[in-house]
């Protein structure tokens, strides 16, 4: 590809993040031999809203000190894999603050896993007073982070007869892997681990993203561009506006043609495994590319890797 050309469009189909975005970083500064270089753009698919209960619940335990190593404890760790998990948790952080309290220097005792990078810079940015001890960060997968827990946990709590339950703040679409994994009834009494999941936020569609989609998709016609795709939720929609489903309101929809046929310079990548399997189980679609790692340098390494002969 000769380096006169345009630059190739990035279609990260996610909100960016605030104060900066790591896919926008890398994808700008990336530049590779006889390639133009990337065009990161955002095109925002889901909405959250934090939800009153569940706001309330982990306010008021955060409140009466529930969450702590001491005995008398509700909960001795909490779990995080989701931004907008650690976003409501944030927020938490910053009412307390502005209510002249000095935060909860009892969590500085329990550890908080997080199964990631991203939600872990998410975590770290927190203004909590001491700082959380943050764990799992190299895990990048529930099931993976599932069976640190188990060993880091069980290390953490090892002079205890029972471990302390842990609390799991999730939305309202989730993966049920960690508490299944957790709470094995095949595991040991001192290796199993009960875990509380409380829904502090609600996702859906926006209501904008098929506009938005379809609008950056005509901008970007005739050239090149790839779309990365963060979650099963709006895939539907995505399919859709690239011209790929047959009827909207069929249960099991199907790509109206073969891959790439509607639009010949499209390729999709997927941040990892779960969003792949609901694209070709639901759809019947392959993407071209699976990050194998759920980070900005693990989809780049798969979009560079891609074999252009395939295409």
């Amino acid at each position: 590809m000769a380096s006169n050309q345009p630059l190739v469009p990035v279609l990260l189909l996610k909100t960016k993040s605030t104060p900066g975005d790591s896919y926008e970083d890398i994808f700008s500064s990336t530049k590779l031999a006889g390639h133009p270089g990337f065009q990161p753009i955002f095109v925002p698919v889901l909405q959250h809203q934090f939800l009153g209960d569940g706001m309330r619940q982990v306010r008021d335990l955060l409140g009466s000190r529930k969450i702590g190593n001491a005995p008398d404890c509700a909960y001795g760790g909490l779990i995080f894999t989701s931004q907008r998990a650690v976003e409501a948790f944030a927020t938490l952080v910053q009412d307390d603050k502005g209510k002249g309290e000095q935060g909860w220097p009892h969590l500085e005792d329990v550890p908080v896993y997080s199964v990631g990078p991203a939600t872990t810079r998410a975590l770290k940015s927190v203004s909590q007073s001491p700082p959380l001890q943050i764990f799992g960060e190299h895990t990048g997968n529930g099931e993976a982070l599932a069976l640190f827990i188990q060993e880091h946990y069980t290390s953490w709590y090892s002079g205890r007869a029972t471990l302390p339950p842990l609390l799991f703040l999730v939305g309202e679409q989730r993966r049920d892997i960690i508490p299944k994994t957790l709470m094995n009834p095949s595991l040991p009494a001192n290796r199993r681990i009960e875990v509380t999941e409380t829904v502090i936020y609600g996702t859906g569609v926006m209501e904008s993203f098929p506009r938005d989609f379809a609008d950056v998709l005509r901008e970007s016609e005739g050239i090149e561009r790839w779309v990365v795709v963060f979650s099963p939720t709006g895939c539907d929609s995505m399919l859709r506006g690239l011209g790929l489903l047959t009827n909207a309101d069929a249960q099991q929809e199907t790509p109206t043609t073969t891959k790439h046929e509607a639009a010949p310079k499209t390729y999709i990548a997927t941040i990892g495994p779960t969003t792949r399997d609901h694209l070709k189980n639901n759809f019947g679609y392959e993407p071209d590319v699976c990050a194998e790692k759920p980070s900005p340098e693990g989809v780049l390494a798969g979009i560079t890797g891609f074999d252009g002969r395939s295409r």
